[in-house]
């Protein structure tokens, strides 16, 4: 689909499952975690790790019992750990066209700072956003309004355009706010995929993509 951005255009972005499959965070965390705690067969308890995951297995409890280490410790090396992801095919080439429409760029995502963070940086996209919120920065998660409002506040008189996975949460407050929003199909390795559930007026956004490549810039 076709989006026209100038000067006067927000492009604003969902982070997690709509840059990139949050599932790569997980697994790069799980690397980590079984590089840490198992140094010389770190592969074959990744291998366990992640199969217990897939099966809806309390990973971290296993962990902390077979390896005498407490949760928070487990906690802090997921959420602390350099990711290794990469972006979607076709999101940098489409950062760089809004930017060559001279739109802005921004991003509203829910989670720790440091975590989304370094999420960004690992991406190599950080320097394209001209704002960027994230939850704990803010106080507020989605679908708090105050998190899109902010953007309101910086970016006046704007035209917003919100691209994001969740319909559970993302599209309820840009909906209200009269912004245009776009839902990305889910590939099937979204960490959320209760989406059906949602599937009401207030919930959706305003059309639906399969892949990120498919949005053009006009």
């Amino acid at each position: 689909m076709d989006i026209k951005v100038d000067e006067k255009t927000v492009i604003v972005f969902d982070l997690d499952d709509t840059l990139y499959n949050e599932l790569d965070y997980l697994r790069s965390a799980y690397c980590a975690i079984a590089k840490e705690l198992k140094p010389k067969q770190w592969e074959n308890l990744f291998a366990q790790m992640f199969s217990m995951y897939r099966n809806k297995e309390n990973v971290f409890q296993y962990l902390a019992a077979t390896f005498k280490v407490e949760k928070e410790l487990l906690i802090t090396l997921y959420r602390n750990h350099n990711p290794s992801i990469i972006p979607f095919q076709g999101v940098l080439p489409l950062l760089k066209a809004i930017k060559d429409k001279k739109g802005k760029l921004a991003i509203i995502t829910d989670g720790r700072s440091k975590t989304q963070r370094a999420k960004l940086n690992a991406l190599g996209i950080t320097d394209y956003f001209d704002k960027i919120v994230i939850s704990e920065e803010l106080g507020t998660e989605k679908p708090d309004a105050k998190n899109y409002l902010s953007i309101e506040q910086t970016f006046t008189g704007y035209t917003c355009c919100y691209i994001a996975d969740n319909v559970r949460k993302d599209f309820i407050a840009p909906n209200k706010l009269g912004w245009e929003s776009i839902g990305l199909i889910d590939n099937g390795r979204n960490i959320h995929s209760d989406s059906f559930l949602y599937f009401t007026k207030e919930n959706l956004p305003k059309t639906f993509v399969k892949r990120i490549s498919d949005i053009k810039i006009t």
